[in-house]
């Protein structure tokens, strides 16, 4: 069996500690052949959650980030200092099953697979964690898709294993996007399209997922869509080439009326902000 370590980003302590118990008992060796080391990087919370998991979990290796850096360069910095071949991504508020990580691990077998991702199930009972994507109206459009297991259009940041060295080859996860969200559609992206690797979805790897704990709580709703309609401008001109391209731009006037009235002005905000992004990059 490879060697697995779990790479959990994180920022304060809860929900960080409610569900790390439940990462520590899937990383026990009778789960996990011989064991896996678990990661924590901390992104430069402002309480006192690095003292409390030296602490009280002594044998969870602790990242510091000496600023809040936000969700790429933390997955970037756990990788970075993981010593698996197998790196599994999980956010603080994940808690896995026992068992979840030998149906991801065996994937990698196969050396042109390059991520695997979990079924997650919200406190609502429903399952998501498998994915597909289409260019639609200007846009990469990403959906859920049936959750049987398969070909998945991108590894999800919050409850998915990568070959750490394919990770890395890579790059990692491109801050462009801070500080949230399209981080690994792009690093799927990339994987796929670049180097013709494999993505794929195991339905027996499961997870609890109680979603958008942290960004909710530090961003808002609306500015959580906003930052996801900016990062969907960034990718489009990051990646899209030629008449898909043109059909982006072809499609704005009906965006900037249409689509910014339904969001209420976020569309047409996004939009600005994403130049100015791009501009700086």
């Amino acid at each position: 069996m490879k060697t697995v370590s779990i790479v959990i980003p994180n920022w304060q302590k809860l929900p960080l500690i409610s569900h790390l118990p439940a990462v520590i008992r899937a990383c026990l060796p009778a789960q996990a052949g011989p064991g896996a080391e678990i990661i924590v990087v901390d992104d430069a919370s402002p309480d006192d959650t690095v003292k409390f998991l030296k602490k009280n979990f002594p044998n969870v290796k602790v990242v510091v980030n000496r600023q809040n850096e936000r969700f790429a360069v933390s997955c970037n910095n756990g990788f970075k200092a993981a010593r698996g071949e197998i790196v599994v991504l999980l956010n603080s508020d994940v808690a896995p099953n026992p068992n979840f990580l030998a149906p991801l691990v065996k994937h990698f077998s196969d050396p042109n697979v390059f991520a695997v991702s979990c079924l997650e199930i919200d406190k609502q009972g429903q399952f998501s964690g498998r994915n597909r994507c289409q260019f639609k109206r200007g846009f990469l459009i990403h959906s859920a898709a049936p959750v049987v297991a398969g070909e998945n259009c991108w590894a999800t940041g919050g409850s998915s294993a990568f070959d750490r060295e394919k990770y890395l080859k890579i790059g990692g996860m491109d801050p462009l996007y801070k500080p949230a969200y399209w981080e690994d559609i792009d690093l799927s992206w990339q994987a796929r399209e670049k180097y013709g690797w494999k993505i794929l979805f195991e339905p027996k790897s499961q997870v609890f997922h109680n979603h958008e704990t942290t960004n909710v709580s530090v961003f808002g709703q609306r500015q959580m869509e906003l930052m996801s309609r900016r990062n969907q401008f960034l990718f489009v001109w990051k990646y899209i080439r030629g008449r898909k391209l043109l059909e982006h731009f072809l499609w704005l006037p009906y965006h900037l009326i249409f689509t910014n009235y339904r969001t209420k002005g976020v569309f047409m905000t996004a939009l600005v902000q994403a130049i100015i992004k791009w501009l700086k990059k």
